[in-house]
């Protein structure tokens, strides 16, 4: 296919999802999946390697996230039902107020976000979105949207972030001057996000059922001994007769968080040795997570005299909730990854390369097509540095101009998220809002941040100008 047919393929496969979700209602995981096929066909892939393209790249996607998302679900499950997160969020109303909370929540994401995952930050806070939700009556989005979008911010700008490192290796730049600017970038960028998209979030979002379900699951203590529920009403009672404090929720938050920065530290400055093993395989996310489900059952449970069936019985209920998820999320993954295996980025590329823009905007406008066309901040960072890598080199740029053109990179990675993203549709599903409500809101706000981190990128390009060789 010619690259202008490449690009029209890309950009009608995701009008004909967008149709099939939002006018059709074709559910997500099917509609993702049947446009997947039909690009596939389209470009030409042959019919044999077409069931392992997508069964492999979902399977991969899938890997990475199910473990996360399962060993996350059942840490919310836990502190949901000890009421650790209304404890949390009274604390929060108390000392900020209930006008700041999200505020609040936003300046705890991007503390979490520098060294933790996209998707592992935003799982680990949701109990304390629902318990906001909980505590105010509002639905889990007003709090949860802006928190990912801080994450989302710090995930595409920051090492230790794979997009990151991946672009600063590719431009040679070094991960201190990447966060030298990066970090007050994006911390001004936060800032601004949250002021600016007010009105955004102001706007009327709704909640799905099985969401609204578990924000109300643990409004009452009494609620949980629902019948059927034998073990989440015995969970309950245990944290009710024993409450729960502010510092064992946090302790439970804070412990996957240490763990994962002192594998990073651990991997990058210590020497050969079995402490270094040690740290580096404890800050592996799933095996964070892992220890912190076994800290949570004991803290939470088996310390105030559950026994272990019942706390079993508790964290294997929290299961079934995340296989849409992961689902639509591992279908995501393939959607994308069909649209990257298709040529469409490199079509792209070359078009916009041959256009004659200043470099820096080439370098943010390229990164944003590419992060809207394909889906992934990642591929579309590590996309657009393997295609301007070359022409950067050129110039022979001091190493805070390079950081500047990386930051550029990843701030046309962070916007427009949507349908073809899995990070959309963890998002979404999370906070129990649709399609058409997450582009109205999280698609709009991850456009407006990257927007701001792109302004000052270019204000920052231009009072110091760059010295070459």
């Amino acid at each position: 296919m010619t690259s202008f047919t490449l690009i029209l393929t890309g950009i009608g496969s995701i009008a004909v999802l967008l149709l099939l979700i939002l006018k059709l209602r074709l559910h997500s995981f099917i509609a993702l999946l049947a446009v997947a096929v039909a690009v596939a066909l389209l470009t030409g892939m042959p019919v044999a390697k077409l069931a392992d393209a997508i069964q492999g790249s979902m399977g991969r996607i899938m890997g990475h996230i199910a473990i996360i998302v399962a060993f996350g679900a059942m840490i919310g499950r836990m502190v949901d039902l000890s009421g650790g997160a209304a404890t949390v969020a009274n604390a929060l109303v108390r000392r900020v107020g209930s006008a700041h909370v999200p505020l609040a929540l936003v300046i705890a994401a991007f503390g979490v976000g520098i060294p933790v995952f996209f998707e592992v930050g935003v799982i680990m806070l949701m109990p304390l979105v629902y318990g906001m939700a909980r505590q105010t009556g509002c639905v889990p989005a007003v709090f949860g949207i802006p928190m990912a979008v801080t994450m989302l911010t710090v995930h595409a700008l920051l090492p230790p972030h794979p997009g990151a490192v991946a672009v600063a290796a590719a431009l040679g730049v070094g991960a201190g001057h990447m966060l030298l600017l990066g970090l007050p970038l994006a911390a001004v960028a936060t800032v601004l996000t949250y002021v600016l998209t007010r009105p955004i979030m102001a706007q009327p979002l709704g909640c799905a059922p099985d969401i609204r379900a578990v924000v109300e699951e643990a409004r009452t203590p009494a609620q949980g001994q629902g019948a059927g529920d034998d073990a989440a009403g015995a969970f309950t009672q245990a944290t009710v007769r024993s409450p729960v404090s502010v510092g064992e929720i946090l302790t439970v938050i804070a412990v996957p968080v240490v763990l994962m920065v002192a594998g990073t530290l651990a991997g990058e400055l210590m020497g050969s040795g079995r402490l270094r093993t040690v740290l580096v395989f404890t800050g592996i996310p799933f095996v964070a997570l892992g220890l912190d489900v076994l800290l949570c059952a004991w803290l939470l449970g088996l310390r105030r005299g559950m026994a272990l069936a019942t706390v079993s019985d508790v964290v294997a209920a929290a299961l079934p909730g995340t296989a849409i998820i992961i689902l639509i999320t591992g279908a995501g993954g393939a959607f994308a990854q069909v649209l990257v295996g298709s040529g469409v980025g490199d079509a792209l590329g070359g078009l916009l390369a041959s256009t004659g823009l200043p470099l820096l905007v080439l370098a943010f406008v390229l990164t944003m097509i590419l992060r809207v066309a394909q889906g992934p901040t990642t591929v579309a960072l590590m996309t657009t540095a393997g295609i301007l890598g070359p022409m950067i080199g050129r110039l022979h740029l001091d190493q805070t101009h390079l950081a500047l053109m990386a930051l550029a990179m990843g701030a046309g990675g962070m916007a427009l998220s949507h349908v073809n993203d899995a990070g959309f549709w963890i998002v979404t599903r999370l906070c129990g809002v649709n399609v058409r409500e997450g582009l109205r809101s999280w698609s709009l706000m991850t456009l407006v941040a990257s927007l701001l981190v792109f302004a000052g990128v270019a204000a920052l390009w231009g009072v110091l100008p760059a010295s070459r060789g």
